[in-house]
């Protein structure tokens, strides 16, 4: 088990990077980080923009490590800037490809499928800033499945790898 911190989570009821980066993103709130979120099995965050979609089922969650943001591009980028939706401190999740994973937050684990990496796209360097998007290649977080329902939360949790390449206990 690792101890990790979870920093951020961002539920967003639109898909706001949509379209060509040129023309910039849609409208919508400033702000869609939330200090909890419900997950769902199978359906992802209870709110969020890939909730219950069958095509977004295999990456309705993204995870991204807060080691890897591209401060360097700009100092305050964060989950509002990269849109995905939980950032950790404390673990590279981009190694966990394949595997299956256990966050808890101190309410039981929540059990994600690691299916993919989230591959930076164009808008980062929008979003971010000019860069943005080759600073992020290789370590822009993963797209996951829940396997479990459960609750997430900002503050203190544990990690675990729980199947797949490399588990541990």
């Amino acid at each position: 088990m690792i101890e990790v911190e979870v920093l951020q989570l961002l539920v967003s009821p639109a898909h706001r990077l949509s379209g060509r980066p040129a023309d910039g993103p849609s409208p919508g709130p400033a702000d869609e980080r939330v200090p909890q979120v419900e997950v769902r099995r199978g359906l992802g965050l209870v709110g969020d923009r890939y909730y219950g979609r069958p095509a977004h089922r295999d990456a309705a969650v993204t995870i991204m490590a807060a080691e890897h943001l591209p401060l360097a591009v700009d100092p305050s980028a964060d989950l509002r800037h990269t849109r995905r939706n939980v950032l950790l401190r404390g673990v590279d999740i981009d190694s966990c490809v394949g595997a299956t994973i256990a966050l808890d937050c101190g309410t039981g684990p929540v059990l994600f499928a690691v299916n993919r990496p989230a591959r930076p796209c164009a808008w980062m360097d929008v979003t971010v800033g000019p860069g943005a998007q080759r600073a992020l290649r290789g370590k822009g977080g993963v797209r996951c499945t829940p396997l479990s329902d459960g609750l997430l939360a900002l503050g203190p949790a544990s990690f675990r790898v729980v199947g797949g390449p490399d588990a541990r206990a």
